[in-house]
């Protein structure tokens, strides 16, 4: 490797960080020509443990579904804390636990793993999502109800961000007068947290989304209804299948995820649809290939730039690269699905590209498990925008677009349209 070749992983864990903001496409297909398995300077400090970058599709799905030789949980290995530590130890240790303090299912392997997925799992059957599209195509009109008339609105507050934190809400029960309370905690989680970094005040947000969701449930005890956290409830009732603090790890999980993943894959999709002219006429032209564009746009530019990192349980070759136990692996999904050897023109935006795998959604046992809802909201977005807004266009010149660098994502506060 020379010299040029070591400031590329220093350039791509800034920009993993939040400190750049830039394409970083160009710098991904450059470190796919280094190789598929990069050292890079590790984001946690510490100079006892090595970092790699994952940058290929076959050796990132190599990693994802290999648990035994890689884990979420480093503390599994050696007693070791794990990356969370740093915010975790800023945070009232009474405070109830949340999806990135606690024993969520993103920080667990099996076979704790299988047992709480197994627990929400049966609520996101695809049979069940389906179910659930005559009310998300309510709300994605109600949404653009309220801006049709005024032939302008910010895609992101007004439509992107509202559909899916609305969905998620009423599937777990959480009244739609808190919901703005979550948008602010969402926000400031996603912004507030990178690889290494911590903006000051994230903790007091998680601290009080585990005290709001705490509450919430002692509510829904005292008076369940038919959603989700109410069944989350009985279950954890019927003894030992689920603990106090797992229950609330995995609703602040559920409403986190539900939502911010979602928003984000239709608002930087509808942004990549425009920057694409022939591709979003082609798409107007026949909305059934939404859902054949939905794969193509989580493809080319999903919400997720990395998932969470993988940790060695073992000493391993990878690529040609000596990996030892306790080192972290990175593995950069965006990357990964641009991948040249697995698709071709894989740097052009293609929506009626056959695509047999991507891994915006993951892969392995840790694969999202709202990925059949992110399809269904994602299929219905765009086909009622493009329905009802044949004329979407940019309302601010295309310099003025501000990407935002969220945790492992990269995405768009705001972003207003005319039509």
């Amino acid at each position: 490797m020379n010299h040029s070749d070591q400031i590329m992983p220093e350039k791509v864990l800034s920009l993993l960080s939040g400190d750049r903001v830039e394409n970083p496409f160009p710098l991904f297909a450059q470190m796919r020509a280094i190789g598929s398995v990069i050292p890079i300077p590790n984001p946690m400090g510490g100079a006892d443990r090595k970092a790699w970058m994952v940058t290929r599709m076959e050796e990132a799905m190599q990693i994802l579904k290999d648990h035994s030789r890689f884990t979420v949980d480093p503390s599994s290995i050696d007693g070791r804390n794990d990356i969370r530590k740093n915010v975790a130890g800023s945070i009232d240790p009474s405070a109830p636990d949340t999806f990135f303090t606690g024993r969520s299912m993103l920080f667990v392997d099996l076979p704790d793993h299988r047992r709480l997925r197994g627990l929400v799992s049966k609520a996101f059957t695809p049979r069940y999502m389906e179910s659930l599209r005559p009310r998300v195509q309510e709300i994605a009109d109600e949404l653009i109800d309220r801006v049709q008339d005024h032939g302008v609105m910010d895609l992101v507050k007004d439509y992107a961000y509202p559909l899916p934190i609305n969905v998620i809400s009423e599937m777990l029960g959480v009244p739609q007068s808190d919901r703005a309370q979550i948008q602010v905690w969402s926000a400031a989680i996603a912004h507030g947290l990178g690889w290494g970094r911590q903006e000051p005040g994230v903790a007091e947000h998680l601290k009080a989304f585990g005290e709001y969701t705490a509450q919430l449930v002692a509510d829904k005890r005292k008076r369940p209804s038919d959603d989700l956290i109410s069944q989350l409830i009985a279950i954890e009732e019927e003894g030992d299948r689920l603990s106090e603090a797992e229950l609330i790890s995995m609703i602040t999980l559920l409403i986190f995820a539900g939502h911010e993943t979602t928003s984000n894959l239709i608002a930087t999709g509808t942004m990549m649809l425009l920057d694409h002219p022939d591709q979003l006429e082609k798409l107007k032209a026949d909305l059934s290939l939404v859902p054949s564009a939905v794969e193509e746009l989580l493809r080319f530019n999903g919400p997720a730039t990395s998932v969470g990192p993988r940790f060695a349980t073992e000493d391993l070759e990878l690529a040609g690269q000596q990996i030892k136990k306790g080192d972290m692996v990175l593995v950069v999904v965006k990357a990964a699905n641009r991948d040249e050897g697995k698709f071709m023109q894989s740097e052009e935006l293609d929506i009626t590209r056959k695509i047999n795998r991507h891994l915006a959604f993951g892969h392995g046992i840790h694969m999202c498990l709202g990925a059949p809802l992110a399809r269904v909201e994602g299929d219905i977005a765009f086909t009622t925008m493009l329905r009802r807004m044949p004329n979407l266009r940019l309302g601010i010149p295309r310099e003025s677009v501000n990407w935002q660098f969220t945790l492992s994502s990269q995405g768009l506060d705001s972003l207003p349209v005319a039509f």
